[in-house]
């Protein structure tokens, strides 16, 4: 199975590109967004999935890793296609993602193909796993971003029950200048 591939860009059309890897050209579908940020030729490189069926074997090319995951999650769903995945990567991702964790069934509907039953089923089946990897990224945010403040200060804070979301959201407004636990315990309560 291919998972990446990166080349020349020898033809673009309005659902990919024809890339040339070691004098074999494959053709890769990609999303009308990442499609146009693609010029008529130059390198390219994508993390891609193949889709194989007795009649046809399909790339789907992705900037992202996480962009490659969401899309498999997608074609898990009963009722998804890769090509019906690849209309709703048309539609920016974030988007697609806040119509799903809101249940905004209505939204997804205007997605070319997907009617009320798939896109309740879109929701029923990724809501969870996308709350969790928000959940996820905010903590890796969290700690990078804070890994050199005061950690009593966020452990105080923490035991205060305050959860870790709520006191990214506070310090990430806190000027520079404040570093001390006490200080930066009183900005927080003070802007909480």
């Amino acid at each position: 199975m291919i998972a990446y591939q990166k080349g020349k860009i020898l033809k673009k059309t309005d659902r990919g590109i024809i890339l040339s890897t070691g004098n074999i050209g494959y053709f890769v579908h990609i999303s009308s967004p990442l499609l146009e940020t693609k010029k008529d030729s130059g390198e390219a490189e994508f993390f891609i999935h193949s889709h194989i069926r007795e009649d046809a074997f399909d790339l789907y090319g992705f900037k992202t890793w996480s962009e490659l995951n969401f899309f498999k999650d997608l074609i898990s769903i009963n009722g998804v296609g890769p090509k019906l995945a690849m209309e709703i990567f048309n539609l920016p991702i974030e988007k697609i993602k806040s119509a799903i964790i809101n249940e905004d069934t209505d939204f997804i509907c205007e997605i070319r193909g997907i009617g009320q039953k798939t896109s309740k089923r879109i929701v029923l089946e990724l809501k969870s796993k996308i709350e969790k990897e928000n959940i996820e990224n905010l903590d890796a945010s969290y700690n990078k971003e804070f890994k050199n403040l005061n950690s009593d200060a966020i452990e105080a804070l923490s035991r205060l029950g305050y959860d870790r979301k709520q006191i990214a959201q506070t310090i990430r407004t806190m000027p520079k200048d404040i570093t001390k636990a006490e200080e930066i315990i009183t900005y927080f309560l003070k802007n909480i």
